[in-house]
């Protein structure tokens, strides 16, 4: 299953890329609003951290997912907040 996750903090980034690879998961994590957002392609999930992200980083990532694709808003960009709502949409590992 792919992964995209927007919003974050940068520092976590590698965190939590691990963390999807727990979950069996392939993981692509744009924390900044980027170029590179426009090419995340058609994914399984897209993660929204909004307490992070600006209005316009929602609507461009919005915009740009196939229809396949299910979308999880998260408050918050904690480890934790990041694995519920993997347990909720992949299930425990």
């Amino acid at each position: 299953m792919s992964v995209v996750i927007i919003g974050g903090n940068e520092c976590m980034v590698r965190r939590y890329t691990d963390l999807c690879k727990e979950y069996r998961c392939k993981a692509k994590c744009y924390p900044k609003m980027t170029n590179g957002i426009r090419n995340m392609g058609s994914p399984d999930l897209l993660i929204l951290l909004t307490n992070t992200m600006s209005h316009k980083m929602v609507k461009c990532a919005l915009n740009d997912i196939g229809n396949g694709t299910k979308v999880a808003r998260c408050h918050g960009s904690s480890m934790a907040a990041l694995k519920n709502v993997l347990d909720e949409h992949i299930g425990a590992n």
